[in-house]
């Protein structure tokens, strides 16, 4: 099917093919086509440029898109959005007073999530994952990283993971799925925490591994959870099998996690609240994305991800959703952007660029989705009528999206 948009206002992040990520001052630079045309053939990108060269091709579909611009979807490379139930009561608490840690302490928080999702079969976890999925669907995000972490046994964990396979094979989106059993210790391992993590590495992962559930592993590497140790010996277990690792990282604390995932050539480490200048030289001259979760800080009350500093120092930086049910239960890309604006100092480039190739890097995605290329799929969509490219982060309530295409099909 062939499909040309014309009159495109503005043809928003287009990119040479070799482009895997930007950085630094490179992040303000948003390269955009006025009135321009997109021609998608076969839900690949096929040709774009100035109107005055519309190819006069047949096709099977022509859009007006005068007024109105493209771009391409949102990229969340950071989400836990397969569980099960909620923690709305939790929510109240934060309200009243109670910080994360002090909801964790008595048995809320990770500990809650696994009890209920332990607890509902598959069938129903799917059910409940699916409309999550539509969901952020609509709201833009043509490709998504979903991780494991709220099953924290083994039959649980690859109860998830089997999840993430079926929304792959289901909906006509990529989705990476990151194996997460090192997210909290269970209270059965309360007083024996060596021993929970030879269960993640001699039974959970072997298992996992031979189905083929995990294109990544991660690890929350904070106090009260899994130390810098932990974590190497749990990545390095990851790599035995060829699966790179993806790392929860100074959400709370810095404590050397970063630099371990640096050190083991992790794709991303995300989180990033509290960033210590050795933190950020460490991760200079790596192939390691930072990734900034916002949603999580407004949810939170806690820091926002120093991002400023982070591109200053001439580093990349992704935004991601964090779309979970305890700190961050919101999968909306758009509102991350703006948040990245108004609360991290983002300019809205900056902000796009990290929402959009930046978060197909931190997903090893970077060849398939997230600029307008010659080649890549053709997840996109296209706006409302817009004044400008500031009016998606300005009007941060508003959903400013007209109509979403993934593998250049209508959703």
């Amino acid at each position: 099917m062939r499909i040309l948009f014309k009159n495109i206002k503005a043809l928003v992040q287009v990119r040479p093919t070799d482009v895997k990520y930007v950085a630094g001052q490179e992040m303000d630079l948003l390269p955009q086509i006025a009135h321009a045309f997109l021609l998608i053939d076969d839900g690949i990108i096929k040709e774009f440029g100035k109107m005055e060269v519309c190819p006069g091709v047949e096709v099977d579909e022509t859009v007006d898109a005068s007024g109105k611009m493209i771009l391409p979807s949102w990229c969340d490379s950071h989400t836990h959005l397969v569980y099960a139930g909620n923690r709305e009561t939790e929510f109240v608490d934060k309200i009243n007073g109670l910080s994360y840690q002090d909801i964790a302490s008595k048995g809320g928080g990770i500990l809650n999530s696994a009890k209920t999702l332990q607890e509902t079969t598959e069938e129903d976890l799917y059910a409940q994952s699916k409309t999550r999925l539509e969901e952020i669907i609509a709201l833009g995000t043509g490709a998504v990283e979903i991780k494991s972490g709220y099953g924290l046994t083994t039959d649980a964990e690859i109860k998830m993971l089997r999840v993430i396979k079926r929304l792959k094979q289901e909906y006509n989106i990529p989705i990476k799925a990151t194996f997460l059993g090192a997210h909290a210790v269970p209270n059965a391992f309360k007083n024996n925490q060596k021993e929970y993590v030879q269960l993640v590495i001699d039974d959970m992962l072997p298992k996992i591994a031979k189905e083929n559930l995990a294109d990544f592993i991660d690890v929350f590497c904070e106090k009260g959870y899994f130390s810098v140790e932990e974590t190497a010996t749990i990545i390095k277990a990851g790599k035995k099998y060829g699966i790179q690792s993806k790392i929860h990282v100074n959400q709370f604390t810095s404590i050397g996690g970063v630099q371990v995932g640096v050190q083991h050539k992790a794709l991303s480490v995300d989180h990033l609240e509290v960033l210590s200048p050795k933190d950020i030289t460490a991760l200079k001259d790596s192939t390691t994305m930072p990734v900034a979760l916002p949603g999580c800080s407004f949810f939170l009350g806690i820091p926002y991800t120093p991002g400023r500093a982070i591109i200053d120092a001439g580093l990349p930086l992704a935004l991601a959703t964090d779309y979970n049910p305890g700190s961050a239960p919101s999968g909306n890309m758009n509102f991350v952007v703006s948040a990245a604006c108004i609360k991290m100092k983002l300019t809205p480039e900056e902000a796009i660029n990290a929402a959009t190739i930046n978060g197909a890097y931190a997903m090893g995605l970077e060849s398939e989705v997230g600029s307008i290329s010659i080649g890549k799929k053709a997840n996109l969509f296209l706006t409302k009528p817009l004044n400008s490219i500031y009016a998606l982060p300005y009007h941060f309530g508003t959903n400013a999206i007209e109509q979403v295409y993934l593998n250049g099909k209508k959703i």
